[in-house]
């Protein structure tokens, strides 16, 4: 527990240094341009499409009819909009997790290094390579598992349980992997996954609902539809500091346990040469005692 808070404070405290801030900037600035950049050339075409699927089922359009006859007039034209913009919100959500970890987490691990753990050995037991596709794989079994619940969403208590469960066990599957990829060796790291699972994966799920805290911008409704081309780089700089917070818990976590653990090594280390050397001498002991040659043993 107290690894875990102390830990949580140092990553809080980081966030405000001036590098990490600066780092948040491009993430945003990539993220923003490619959501305003698809909204403009798609998203006429989009809605067209939503809309088109909302009038085919009978059922959904009755409802629809119902509502706007109890004084919800304006229900037709807001519902494909805001259907839309909470379909983005998982593909903006994985997105600004990826580029964090991609931009910001090898910059932020060297930081915490060099500022906390300047003696710590760097093994370098990954590569960008097989952290890329560690984090396609954990994205790909997220975006199954979100798909797979959606049914369970519309009960009440499991939409605000199963999102941030899978966006926490996300990303605690990558931000793990990348503190680690630089400093620990295939073995350490696997040792840190089994020994620090429970631990690692309640930073990834506390980082789920916090990951939750910008969906509040979403919510507005309408209002975020008329002032999307303001709210949406909002909502992702939101999301970058969450995640970059998030990436700084998994770092100072994750080498504080990696230096425990080579502590905890060396102390087990055992030399075996004085026990050969005691036993050579008792078997020379031995041998002159017995009138035969020294190292022979009888």
């Amino acid at each position: 527990m107290y690894k875990l808070v102390d830990s949580f404070w140092r990553a809080a405290i980081y966030c405000l240094h001036p590098r990490v801030i600066a780092l948040s900037v491009l993430p945003v600035i990539i993220m923003g341009v490619l959501s305003l950049g698809l909204g403009y050339f798609f998203w006429e075409s989009a809605l067209a499409l939503i809309r088109n699927n909302l009038d085919s089922h009978a059922l959904v359009d009755a409802t629809i009819r119902w509502l706007e006859g109890l004084g919800l007039s304006s229900l037709r034209t807001v519902l494909a909009p805001v259907l839309l913009l909470f379909l983005a919100i998982p593909v903006i959500v994985i997105c600004t997790l990826l580029f964090v970890a991609v931009f910001m987490t090898p910059a932020m691990v060297a930081l915490v290094a060099e500022r906390r753990f300047p003696q710590l050995e760097r093994k370098s037991g990954g590569s960008f390579l097989a952290s890329a596709l560690w984090s396609l794989g954990s994205t790909l079994l997220a975006v199954v598992a979100l798909l797979v619940s959606i049914p369970l969403w519309l009960i009440p208590p499991l939409i605000m349980i199963l999102p941030p469960l899978i966006w926490g066990w996300l990303t605690y599957r990558v931000m793990s992997y990348d503190a680690l990829v630089d400093h620990a060796s295939p073995e350490e790291r696997r040792q840190i996954f089994t020994r620090y699972r429970i631990p690692l994966l309640v930073i990834g799920v506390l980082s789920g609902y916090l990951g939750t805290v910008p969906s509040v911008i979403w919510a507005s409704g309408a209002m975020f539809v008329v002032m999307a081309p303001i709210l949406v780089p909002v909502a992702i700089w939101l999301y970058t500091l969450v995640f970059a917070f998030s990436s700084l818990w998994f770092v100072h976590y994750t080498l504080a346990a990696l230096e425990q653990i080579r502590r905890q090594n060396q102390v087990f280390t055992i030399d075996p040469s004085p026990y050969v050397a005691t036993e050579s001498i008792a078997n020379d002991v031995s041998a002159e005692a017995t009138g035969g040659p020294p190292g022979l043993q009888t």
